[in-house]
């Protein structure tokens, strides 16, 4: 695919410039490392149905199995209530943040309570999480299509599926978007069959009324689950929000992406895995729909799979330019995570699911609790922001790094875990996200809020939004095939 990109002058007065002095279009149209201009934005509906590809696929339904082992089917609803609570007010908050900006979430966190360096761990935190989520993701696609297709051992359809969606990010935004309106209904039409089908078997009440049929686990800990299972999406939310316009956009498509998600297929893995008393996702799936249904299902983890990559690779740019002042390549940081986390699933990264979501659901909140708490109420660099939003450009300065932040970050994670560990009162990861955000707004009004020093940050070269601010020059893309 080749990309073109056609200037359109608004009308003005100004004496066009010669050809050679003429700003040049941007090599990368997904902005990694500057501020996505407005003419790059995109329709609210647009974004909602990348963001609610996010949550309907398999993993909601191997939630929903996980949950229903363990947990009564109320039990498991407010588990999942409790869970996308924490989940919708990270995204909406963050995720406004990140639309006004019009920056990913590893720029982003330099001017909200991280700096250069706290940035670094912040990206490389996001890069190692969704390298493990595409792992995870991988397998499950994979295990599908070896229910199909067992000739080729589990490992070698990981590395398949695993290496398609990188060619797929490789593309970008763009294709992204249009791979989600092919696979978001197909998901739902055949998930909604596969319901029906099995549902029939049974009497809806009975499967309500049923007992879990594994270890005991608590509401708390399920909710932990539901937010972990989502929480790292959460707070990278501004790298999808970059592209929204306004702020009704990103609620709007919050709200119904998260609840749909959550509710609908997350409540249906619950019944289904009652009907089968199993939490085996490839045999609920081909109990109720046969080959054709796990062709389906296994498809639609695409979706959420080119996201997890696409994250990924934003954050170990932003990690690897913050630290090193080198810019890296989008498309050869996808393609070395995307082989590498292929060869991850292949090795068996699925193993340690449960536990992979729970330290998840505990170590990702205080991040965005901190970021909240800076950009909406501190507002320490908050002016730096907004004054240079208005250039189309990024503050000329960032903050080193801020000690307070990075205790406090580490005492809030380290809280979250011994509430799990213990089972203390309450949901872990929300404990975990209001301590560190309570605890900032309490350091900033104290004035413990502070950068090490001040380090000059370089400016990307020849950025589209400031050339939308200076010139009146707005760059629109067209891909072609």
């Amino acid at each position: 695919m080749t990309q073109q990109f056609d200037v359109q002058q608004e009308p003005s007065p100004r004496t066009q410039s010669p050809a050679q002095d003429r700003p040049q279009a941007p090599q990368d149209e997904d902005y990694p490392l500057e501020r996505v201009p407005r003419a790059a934005r995109y329709s609210w509906f647009n974004v909602a149905v990348q963001r609610f590809g996010q949550l309907s696929d398999l993993t909601q339904f191997l939630l929903g199995a996980a949950l229903g082992a363990g947990l009564s089917f109320w039990g498991a609803f407010w588990a999942f209530t409790l869970g996308s609570v924490i989940l919708e007010i990270v995204c909406i908050f963050v995720g406004i943040a990140g639309m006004r900006e019009g920056l990913s979430t590893s720029m982003l966190v330099r001017w909200t309570g991280f700096g250069r360096y706290g940035s670094t761990l912040i990206g490389l935190v996001i890069a190692v999480s969704l390298f493990g989520w595409f792992g995870v993701q991988t397998a499950v696609f994979a295990a599908g299509l070896h229910s199909i297709v067992p000739a080729l051992p589990v490992w070698a359809w990981c590395l398949i599926c695993g290496l398609g969606v990188t060619a797929l990010v490789l593309r970008g935004f763009r294709a992204m978007g249009w791979t989600a309106f092919v696979t978001v209904p197909a998901f739902l039409g055949l998930a909604g069959w596969a319901m029906m089908v099995e549902f029939s078997r049974h009497n809806v009440g009975d499967l309500v009324a049923s007992a879990p049929f594994g270890a005991h686990m608590s509401i708390a800990t399920g909710a932990t689950i539901v937010a972990g299972s989502y929480i790292v999406g959460a707070v990278t939310t501004p790298d999808m929000t970059r592209f929204n316009r306004n702020t009704g956009d990103v609620v709007k498509q919050t709200v119904v992406g998260i609840s749909l998600g959550e509710y609908v297929l997350g409540l249906g893995g619950v019944l289904l895995a009652y009907a089968v008393k199993s939490s085996d996702l490839i045999a609920i799936i081909t109990s109720s729909s046969g080959v054709i249904g796990v062709i389906v299902l296994v498809s639609a983890t695409v979706k959420i799979n080119n996201w997890n990559l696409y994250s990924s690779s934003l954050g170990l740019i932003g990690a690897v330019e913050a630290l090193f002042k080198v810019r890296l390549n989008r498309v050869g940081t996808t393609v070395t995570i995307g082989v590498l986390g292929s060869l991850a699933a292949a090795a068996g990264i699925l193993d340690r699911f449960t536990d992979f979501l729970t330290v998840l659901g505990v170590l990702t909140p205080p991040v965005a609790g901190i970021m909240v708490a800076e950009y909406f109420v501190v507002k320490k660099w908050r002016p730096q922001l907004d004054a240079s939003r208005a250039a189309g450009r990024l503050p000329e300065t960032e903050p080193s790094w801020v000690p307070a932040t990075i205790a406090l970050w580490a005492a809030a994670s380290l809280f979250g875990w011994l509430g799990d560990h213990y089972q203390w009162w309450g949901i872990p990861a929300l404990n975990s996200l209001l301590l560190a955000g309570l605890g900032y707004i309490v350091l900033g009004k104290l004035g413990l809020v502070r950068g090490a020093r001040d380090l000059p940050f370089e400016q990307p070269a020849r950025p589209a939004a400031a050339i939308e601010a200076e010139t009146g020059t707005a760059w629109s893309s067209k891909a072609t095939a």
